[in-house]
């Protein structure tokens, strides 16, 4: 759980891991997932662990408040995996407008 965001569902038989997944393709991350924790008081705990604080999360935080079904994701690197495919040296290469410390705009 440590490496994990903190909205991370930890597993429950096993606290110290996540429900959570990375798939790697030639040693970069593609595809990482997992359950999310879906009860506002879970929420405010894994704040608290994390030593974050809650104001900056109040609005994402609302749609919990009264109650939310267990849900998951995943999310696809499509810049990463044509890197890979492509054998470009760096991502930013393959993405269409990259940022970085001194490019936050197109």
């Amino acid at each position: 759980m440590r490496k994990r965001p903190f909205y991370t569902h930890p597993e429950p038989e096993r606290p110290e891991f996540s429900n959570s997944f990375d798939l790697l393709f030639r040693g970069t991350e593609l595809v990482t997932g997992g359950q999310r924790l879906h009860l506002y008081q879970d929420y405010l705990a894994a704040l608290e662990r994390a030593h974050l604080p809650v104001e900056p999360f109040e609005t994402y935080l609302e749609a919990f408040r009264y109650g939310m079904p267990p849900h998951g994701g995943f999310a696809i690197g499509l810049e990463r995996l044509l890197m890979q495919l492509t054998g470009a040296p760096n991502v930013r290469l393959t993405t269409m407008f990259p940022r970085d410390l001194t490019r936050l705009t197109p």
